[in-house]
């Protein structure tokens, strides 16, 4: 769910060049178009224009999917949004937008794919932040909680399916230049991310990707109810420059 731009694009990319067929959606058939002409060339791809809050479309999409191809082996639960409020409190309206968006539908992306991997196993990837960890005040003020409850949704799904075979997983990205990010993160706020990150550096999509391959693969195969963080190192010490300033230091004296 969700794939016509950023680590979505990236992910079914990721998965095609692994030899699997594919099937995207999005909310926006020209992007959708466009994200499924781009991967074709990579393999299989099957795409149809579907909102992940609307639960019926979901279901008939999964539906869908099952009788072209007769199964689902993975389902990745990729939407959300930092539903930015307009002034200083959130309205009830932005207050279910964002929620619908961010939680809602990794809900029902888990009912749909169980229904067609019941009986038969298969993975489920929930794509939620390092916001679950590490929440932002402000402009984003609900998207930590809400990705922490995707982390919390995943234990629990995977507590509910794990009889039928259904494997349950997270993935935390940390800040990742996905064209949205691009578009409406200044880049000073970009730089000051980076140098809070051990990496320093932010995430290119497809390294978000790659991990989301590894946990739907059989060399995951004993993983389930966890999350895995691919932040970079993102506010895990409090003193990030640490290494890099000892490194600068330590260039000055052996130029001496």
């Amino acid at each position: 769910m969700g794939a016509s731009k950023g680590i979505g694009f990236a992910t079914a990319k990721a998965f095609l060049c692994e030899g699997c067929k594919v099937a995207i959606t999005a909310r926006h058939k020209a992007e959708l178009l466009e994200a499924a002409d781009g991967l074709s060339e990579y393999g299989e791809v099957y795409a149809a224009v579907v909102d992940a809050t609307d639960d019926q479309g979901v279901y008939r999409f999964a539906e869908e999917v099952c009788k072209k191809w007769r199964y689902i082996d993975c389902w990745i639960n990729n939407v959300g949004t930092t539903g930015s409020k307009a002034g200083a409190e959130y309205t009830v309206s932005e207050i279910r937008f964002i929620t619908d968006t961010c939680f809602t539908s990794a809900v029902i992306g888990c009912q749909a794919a169980f229904r067609c991997m019941k009986g038969r196993g298969g993975v489920i990837v929930n794509v939620s932040s390092l916001a679950a960890r590490c929440p932002s005040a402000g402009r984003s003020t609900l998207y930590g909680p809400l990705k922490a409850a995707i982390v919390n949704l995943t234990t629990t799904m995977a507590g509910e399916y794990c009889a039928d075979g259904i494997r349950v997983v997270c993935v935390m990205p940390g800040f990742t230049l996905t064209p949205l990010v691009k578009r409406n993160i200044p880049a000073d706020e970009l730089e000051y991310n980076s140098r809070g990150t051990l990496l320093r550096r932010l995430a290119d999509p497809m390294e978000i990707a790659r991990p989301i391959v590894f946990l739907a693969s059989d060399a995951a195969s004993y993983m389930t109810a966890t999350a895995v963080e691919v932040s970079g190192g993102r506010a895990v010490t409090l003193n990030p420059s640490f290494a890099y300033d000892r490194k600068e230091k330590q260039g000055y004296v052996d130029r001496l």
